[in-house]
């Protein structure tokens, strides 16, 4: 899609002199940041205020070795991001007060940053050359938080300029130079990084998240005109590589949380790119970006809580304003609306990453987005044929009754969990039914003991296990004869599993079929053929719901979960002349889950009384306070 524009003589044409380049106001504006709300600027400059004139977190030798040692990547990582969220901070709380208060700290906080001996950090050290061990000063890697970390220097330099030469002269060379070392020019000289796709490689959010600040290290910082063209069309041809292999209907297969730094990372180039040309770079008609933006509010369900297929989690709540101005540059006025409706819930000014661009995007957008009242669009359907998602809800606007999602696909996804054929249920906006999600990230997440992690098990989602056999991973595991079908009463959804089963499960055909009857009923029945009786075979059911066993029925109960949420209230129903029933309570010792399930879980496995080669597996689920 821009290939058309990826050469330097057409860029030359197009983009504006890098002087007049001016995406936010520098603090030299005065009345720009003045005229921010009060309760905002304040908001900053306090945040700014709990640090001032404190140490720097340390990042000695020893802490990055520790993941090599480890697998465990927060002991670095914390201290690591801490440092450029406080910079961030402290650039945000001058550029409002101008006053010189914060201008020593900001001088610490871009000498730390320099000094270090890479930006990239030790979980995505291992492309070196030297391997995975301390980083090789002489071969920057630009990762995902290196590039990151270039922006942000980038912009600490545009928004205060001569301010910083009140420190010292050489503090804005220093950014040039280190920015210029560590991304622009292995950016420029290196074809072979994977997430580039220049080399047949499969890339994934990577792509445009390292693009887009590639994109800004060079229109912020890059003084040399040709080599500036010539980096933005690298750029542009990188992120060819991505939208080629981005499916038609938008979906991202790395699951909601994913998109912001997939589709969203990818408006933040196409963005920066249609500002520096005014406009003449413009992406914005195509079906294909229009549908990536879509897919964010097609997968909400109610409150904080998304449909959570592959790593992301159930509970997030995206970045409001990237949502809007998406919205708004694709004409889609229901997008638009989410992204205010997201803003007005997020009250948090700052990420766990430090993104100034997203920051300046939000802050100085935050009147018009709290302007009036939004509320979330909650479409009734929504159908996703080449990433085989689909979602259902009760009603149009409205998260009262059953809302149902799942999925086809196959398990090479990026980000897999193996589960074809997964579906989750939620009851008036509250989970019944669940897909657990991921622990936090280790060296064994992103290792070849992947499936070895119970959460990325498909007999730990709402899926069958055969004869003690699991689904595996692999392009070639996935679903086949997927259908659809949505009317006024009912919404229909069927595919055959057994494909994402290996031969050893002895499965011929496993037809799934998800039936919602509006407005509270969801029936799924599993009709199976095996190859030979089955020495073994369950269905699992993973609820965070308190559940009580009863003759032919489950009756789950509300329970409270982290932050005031609460699960929701359903019965499960079944043929207990059929299947027999038992309970399997899951302790939860990750933080990262527990932050969102609380201390445990449980898994509800259902199990045919008879051992057939051909059989039928029928429940139904009906929410309760509907």
């Amino acid at each position: 899609m821009l290939a058309a524009f990826a050469n330097p003589k057409t860029l030359g044409k197009l983009l504006a002199d890098p002087q007049k380049y001016r995406p936010y106001p520098s603090i030299s504006e005065r009345l720009s940041w003045q005229e921010l709300p009060r309760s905002l600027r304040c908001a900053i400059v306090a945040a700014a205020e709990e640090t001032l004139g404190k140490p720097w977190p340390l990042l000695p030798a020893s802490l990055y070795l520790d993941f090599m040692r480890t697998g465990k990547r927060k002991p670095y990582e914390e201290p690591y991001f801490a440092r450029r969220s406080r910079l961030l901070r402290l650039v945000l709380a001058e550029c409002i007060e101008d006053r010189g208060r914060f201008l020593d700290d900001i001088a610490n906080g871009i000498c730390s940053m320099s000094e270090e001996s890479s930006w990239c950090v030790p979980a995505h050290i291992a492309v070196q050359k030297a391997g995975c061990s301390l980083p090789d000063v002489s071969e920057p890697v630009i990762d995902l938080f290196a590039a990151e970390s270039g922006a942000l220097l980038a912009w600490a330099r545009y928004l205060l300029r001569d301010r910083l030469d009140k420190v010292s002269s050489l503090l804005q060379p220093r950014i040039l130079l280190e920015v210029e070392r560590r991304v622009l020019t292995p950016f420029l000289q290196r074809d072979d990084f994977w997430w580039m796709g220049l080399q047949g490689q499969r890339v994934n959010n990577w792509n445009p998240w390292i693009i887009a600040n590639v994109i800004f290290c060079c229109l912020l910082s890059e003084k040399d005109n040709n080599r500036r063209l010539k980096i933005i069309a690298k750029a542009m041809r990188c992120l060819d590589g991505f939208l080629a292999t981005y499916p038609a209907d938008g979906g991202c297969d790395e699951g909601p949380a994913y998109w912001g730094r997939a589709a969203a990372s990818l408006f933040e180039c196409l963005e920066a790119l249609y500002r520096a040309s005014g406009g003449a770079i413009d992406l914005y008609g195509k079906p294909l970006i229009r549908e990536m933006g879509r897919f964010i509010y097609r997968v909400h369900i109610a409150d904080r809580w998304f449909i959570n297929f592959a790593d992301a989690p159930a509970v997030m709540l995206p970045e409001g304003a990237l949502i809007y101005w998406f919205g708004r540059r694709i004409g889609d006025q229901v997008m638009a609306q989410f992204g205010r409706w997201c803003a007005q819930q997020r009250q948090e000014i700052f990420g766990h990453i430090a993104s100034p661009q997203r920051v300046l995007m939000s802050i100085f957008s935050w009147k018009e987005l709290r302007a009036r009242p939004a509320e979330p669009p909650l479409p009734r359907d929504i159908w996703l044929p080449e990433v085989q998602v689909m979602v259902a809800r009760a009603q149009s606007g409205s998260c009262h009754g059953l809302t149902v999602a799942a999925k086809g696909g196959h398990n090479a996804e990026s980000h897999n969990h193996n589960d074809v054929g997964n579906f989750v249920a939620y009851a008036d906006g509250q989970p019944v039914l669940i897909d657990v999600g991921v622990e936090t990230y280790t060296r064994k997440t992103f290792s070849c003991a992947r499936y070895e992690i119970w959460t990325m098990q498909s007999q730990y989602h709402n899926l069958p296990t055969v004869n003690k056999v699991m689904q595996s991973d692999g392009r070639q595991f996935s679903a086949r004869n997927v259908a659809y079908s949505a009317g006024g009463a009912k919404t229909e959804f069927s595919l055959d599993l057994a494909p994402a089963y290996p031969p050893a499960a002895g499965i011929k055909t496993w037809r799934r079929r998800l039936t919602l009857e509006r407005p509270q009923t969801l029936t799924v029945e599993d009709a199976y053929e095996l190859t030979r009786t089955p020495r073994d075979i369950f269905l699992s059911l993973m609820t965070p719901c308190r559940p009580r066993l009863g003759k032919g029925k489950i009756l789950l109960a509300s329970r409270l979960l982290p932050a005031g949420r609460r699960s929701g209230t359903a019965r499960l129903e079944f043929d207990w002349r059929e299947l027999s029933a038992r309970c399997e309570p899951i302790a939860i010792g990750d933080a990262y889950l527990a932050n969102i399930w609380g201390s445990r879980l449980w898994r509800l496995i259902l199990t045919p009384r008879r051992k057939r080669v051909e059989g039928r597996i029928t429940i139904r689920l009906i929410a309760s306070n509907s």
